[in-house]
């Protein structure tokens, strides 16, 4: 939330604050990201964020690098470091065609919604409801909850953490997954109690998408999301990508660079099956930052706004790292969690990225949004397992410092405005407070009206004539704070209203601004 104030003169009348003209600052709305040079100011940081990229990989003996920068829906800085083909020195680039491994597994969330959307599959229905070969799972506890579809969507089924084992079951074929489940599979936990990552989860959701749909799980997200998007150029099976875009992939060893055989297509795709570019992956990137903020208008997208929001929320604890320092040094402890399909993660200073990597033989990658910021990155790397999510965090770091980019403005609701106005004029001598109709029913019983006469008296007579009352700034539709300015200080007000038809304030606080 950016915390932006507007002044408006005002002056004691009848013993009350009165605003200078007909409005309230807090009735204007402001734009998404207000700063007219705000794409200037990135533009001017690219250089330094190409710059990352490209030590990233000459100190990681990476052969071939595809980057990319997003912002407001359209990539912005896209560019390819090294080779995608050592043997011929074909270059990288943002158009070279990566496997991306894990970064697949958002897709087949994001099907797994839209079919809940249609009605054609509940997120709490049993698994086995749709992989007939689960039923015959036996429990790891008689008290152990049947295995549903959001915890296969939260690696919160019980099924053991199985890197880099599930790689290898990539080119499986339909027939040898289903004999695989017939013979019966292991638990490491109960449904629904713990954390553990697990190919095999999403592995399932392909199969549940190829029962619903009645088609292969690959053609249905090709055909549902990835051609409406425009992503011309990604595909699953690297036998037909376009040779002159297809990377390949190494393993570095003993210093050297050794070719990895490539993995075929498979019934195991569902969970990092898929090959594209940055420039098409980047259409993909843009359809999670416009989900944001929530908002009147139609959906032109391939599923609902509000379900890529539920996606992108953290869903599933994974851990706190107490330590986490940026490369600027700063310590800025951060929490994660499984979101569906996606790795959500919120720092000390609020700020939420969401995203995932992706490794196999041959590849590593990752890709993060910032929703609150409007941008987003991508690095696709043909190195073993590359990990791209450090170097990934430092370019969205170090754009929002030089290009000094602040979160979304959250727009103020009328009926906020509205309260924030009434209540200014009470204020401070809470003059037929009682009668004005704007508190709610526990609002004076909590505090008699007398107490707050006289703690209200007491600040605003410590602060000094009053000059300015600041813009409000919500937290969301129904709370929100505001600052008044006085000769000698200033007071915070905070107040929040009820859920109501007709929202009133429950509770208010005024708070000296030391």
């Amino acid at each position: 939330m950016m915390h932006r104030y507007i002044f408006i003169a005002l002056g004691f009348l009848t013993g009350s604050v009165q605003l200078a003209g007909a409005q309230s600052a807090g009735t204007s709305t402001s734009p998404a990201f207000p700063d007219p040079d705000r794409m200037a100011k990135i533009n001017a940081a690219l250089p330094v964020i190409d710059k990352l990229y490209r030590d990233y990989a000459a100190q990681r003996n990476v052969p071939g690098l595809g980057f990319g920068v997003v912002v407001d829906g359209k990539l912005v800085y896209g560019k390819g470091v090294g080779f995608a083909d050592l043997s011929t020195k074909r270059p990288a680039t943002e158009q070279s065609q990566f496997r991306i491994a894990s970064m697949t597994k958002s897709l087949t969330a994001m099907a797994i919604l839209k079919l809940r959307d249609e009605g054609k599959l509940s997120l709490d229905d049993p698994a086995s409801t749709y992989v007939p070969e689960l039923k015959q799972l036996k429990p790891l506890t008689t008290d152990a909850p049947a295995i549903t579809v959001r915890h296969l969507l939260t690696h919160a089924a019980g099924f053991p953490e199985d890197n880099p084992w599930g790689d290898r079951q990539l080119a499986d074929s339909e027939a040898e997954f289903t004999q695989f489940l017939k013979g019966g599979l292991s638990l490491s936990n109960a449904p629904g109690v713990a954390y553990e990552y697990a190919n095999l989860g999403f592995a399932l959701l392909g199969r549940i998408i190829t029962n619903v749909t009645k088609q292969p799980y690959q053609q249905y997200i090709t055909t549902a999301i990835l051609k409406p998007l425009g992503m011309n150029s990604t595909i699953w099976d690297y036998r037909k990508a376009d040779p002159n875009r297809y990377v390949n992939g190494y393993r570095w060893q003993e210093g050297q660079y050794l070719p990895e055989v490539p993995l075929a297509d498979g019934s195991w795709g569902a969970m990092g099956g898929l090959i594209t570019t940055v420039e098409d992956f980047a259409k993909y990137m843009a359809l999670h930052l416009s989900a944001w903020p929530a908002r009147d208008g139609a959906d032109t997208g391939p599923v609902k706004r509000s379900s890529i929001r539920e996606m992108q929320q953290p869903w599933n604890f994974r851990g706190l790292n107490s330590q986490f320092r940026y490369a600027s040094g700063r310590l800025c402890p951060q929490t994660a969690s499984y979101a569906y399909g996606l790795v959500w993660v919120r720092d000390c200073e609020g700020r939420v990225s969401v995203g995932h990597s992706g490794g196999l033989p041959g590849f590593g990658s990752e890709w993060q949004v910032l929703p609150d910021y409007g941008i987003g990155v991508i690095g696709c790397a043909n190195l073993t397992y590359s990990g791209l999510r450090g170097i990934n965090t430092i370019a969205l770091d170090t754009l929002i410092s030089l290009a000094g980019l602040k979160p979304r403005a959250l727009a103020v609701s009328p009926i906020l405005a509205k309260r924030k106005a009434e209540l200014v004029k009470l204020l401070p001598d809470w003059k037929d407070g009682e009668a004005s109709g704007i508190f709610a029913e526990n609002f004076f019983p909590d505090t008699p009206i007398a107490l707050r006469q006289k703690n209200t008296q007491a600040l605003f007579e410590k602060i000094g004539k009053v000059k300015n009352v600041g813009e409000l700034i919500p937290e969301n539709n129904l709370r929100g704070t505001f600052r008044i300015d006085g000769e000698r200080g200033s007071v915070n007000v905070f107040f929040t209203l009820t859920p109501e038809a007709n929202p009133l304030i429950q509770q208010l606080d005024i708070t000296e601004v030391k």
